[in-house]
């Protein structure tokens, strides 16, 4: 009887392991996107959106996308409400500017530094860079992406662009997500990151 106990306790073991998916992605950090979006508690998604998650469509890794950027600091920068797509106003300022190259070019982008978000722990150096780029409403979401980065001790910072991501937003109209200011507007296709997302009908 005990035998059969045990028998059937390690059957109920492993078919709970094998009903448990592996979480996709290519990277640490897609895997990461997809972990919270499948987990209620983190996930933007709605319910319907969800339930039969898998992963989100991202563009292949590329390392053409993987930039070195010096930043340019604006200090003594005034503070100003960031537009966001509610009603909701962000207490932003310009921290500086990150030049970089990409495919030959130079380009020019803002990166901003919130005045609440530095007030939390773990978010002292959080540096906040929404940009847009030439493939927004065609193979990403049409109101832009966002990168996460953090202040550098020296003024060069790595920057990559594989880790860009979509606002909450493209997912679900109910949250407020900063709009991307139009100066930080990338005129060539950043074909790395998160695609656009196709929502459940």
């Amino acid at each position: 009887m005990k035998n059969l106990l045990a028998f059937l306790l390690l059957f109920s073991i492993v078919s709970c392991a094998q009903k448990k998916e592996p979480i996709l992605g290519e990277t640490d950090w897609q895997r990461e996107q997809n972990a919270d979006f499948k987990d209620a508690s983190k996930s933007p998604l709605k319910a319907k959106d969800r339930k039969g998650f898998k992963t989100l469509d991202f563009f292949d890794v590329d390392s053409t996308y993987v930039v070195n950027a010096t930043l340019k600091r604006t200090p003594g920068s005034e503070w100003f409400l960031m537009q966001t797509t509610t009603d909701r106003v962000s207490n932003e300022r310009i921290f500086g500017y990150i030049i970089f190259e990409l495919k030959g070019k130079t380009y020019e982008l803002a990166v901003y530094q919130g005045q609440d978000l530095m007030k939390q722990e773990g978010f002292e150096d959080y540096l906040f860079l929404p940009f847009m780029d030439n493939t927004n409403g065609e193979t990403t979401y049409a109101g832009g992406r966002y990168l996460d980065l953090r202040i550098p001790e020296n003024d060069i910072l790595t920057v990559d662009f594989n880790k860009a991501y979509n606002p909450y937003c493209a997912y679900d109209a109910k949250y407020s997500c900063p709009i991307v200011p139009r100066n930080n507007h990338l005129y060539v296709e950043v074909e790395a990151g998160v695609k656009d997302f196709k929502k459940t009908e």
